[in-house]
């Protein structure tokens, strides 16, 4: 009794000291060390068995089309996400929830249209963004300023409208300069007559023509206080100028009125 108690301990121990499985690893990919790489598998959406403790996860060169909202498992500990050269066209609002830690995300040659910033709201640690390659002709400048962290951003080979609508992404670059990288390929596109001029070249005389539309809380407050006021003025002065004008065509005629009176009393 006493030598299989001794047994049992043995064996407790073993167990206790044997590692502990690694997690199952998505049977498209190659996993080693955090790192998956699911790269070149022909995969129409992420792989859902990912390890929580996964950093690296490549995706590159597959059909991915659309990052719906819960795309991806929770992945606390992700740094790098790679998704060149998928389909992609549509990321929803939602699709990046969880990746807080993410540190590098590249969305380079895809086919995204339209990029808004509650997108990237979640990846409060993101420094490096690859927008490279994809059918952007503008870009709203509020998605580079929902990144705190961001020191590069990459916009090159985007077919540019270098219109009046780019002024506020123009002036975003400007202004970060040091984040923008691949300044000398990120071009204007249309209209024809500035295809291949560099953005970055532009000054503020470009833009002297450009008038801004967007108006202030303030400016909305003074309208609506001077609208209701113009409109009992205009009331009040249109009723003026009528009573003005009939008092006047009263008096032209009251001097005939007077004559042909005289008259009737001289006859």
């Amino acid at each position: 009794m006493g030598c299989w108690r001794g047994a049992s301990s043995v064996l407790a121990c073993l167990l206790l000291l044997r590692p502990l499985p690694s997690p199952a690893c998505p049977a498209a990919c190659r996993c080693s060390s955090g790192e998956v790489d699911c790269s070149a598998h022909a995969l129409r959406e992420v792989p859902r068995s990912l390890s929580a403790n996964t950093s690296t996860l490549w995706l590159g060169y597959n059909f991915i089309t659309v990052l719906g909202p819960g795309s991806f498992p929770a992945l606390p500990g992700l740094l790098l996400l790679s998704l060149p050269h998928n389909r992609l066209g549509l990321i929803h609002r939602r699709a990046l929830v969880g990746l807080g830690a993410l540190q590098e995300l590249d969305l380079s040659n895809n086919y995204l249209t339209v990029l808004t910033p509650e997108i990237f709201l979640p990846l409060t640690s993101l420094a490096v963004l690859n927008l490279g390659g994809n059918r952007l002709e503008e870009l709203d400048p509020g998605v580079p300023q929902s990144l705190p962290q961001l020191r590069a951003l990459l916009l090159q080979d985007n077919p540019w409208v270098c219109s009046c609508s780019i002024l506020p992404l123009w002036r975003w670059l400007s202004h970060n300069r040091e984040k923008v990288q691949e300044k000398s390929f990120l071009l204007c596109r249309f209209p024809e007559q500035l295809n291949n001029y560099p953005i970055m070249a532009f000054g503020n005389e470009s833009f002297s023509q450009c008038q801004e539309t967007s108006l202030s809380a303030r400016h909305y407050i003074t309208f609506l206080a001077i609208g209701p006021f113009s409109f009992v003025a205009s009331i009040f002065f249109c009723t003026l100028m009528g009573s003005i004008t009939v008092i006047y065509h009263n008096l032209r005629r009251e001097p005939h009125f007077w004559r042909r009176l005289r008259i009737c009393r001289n006859n």
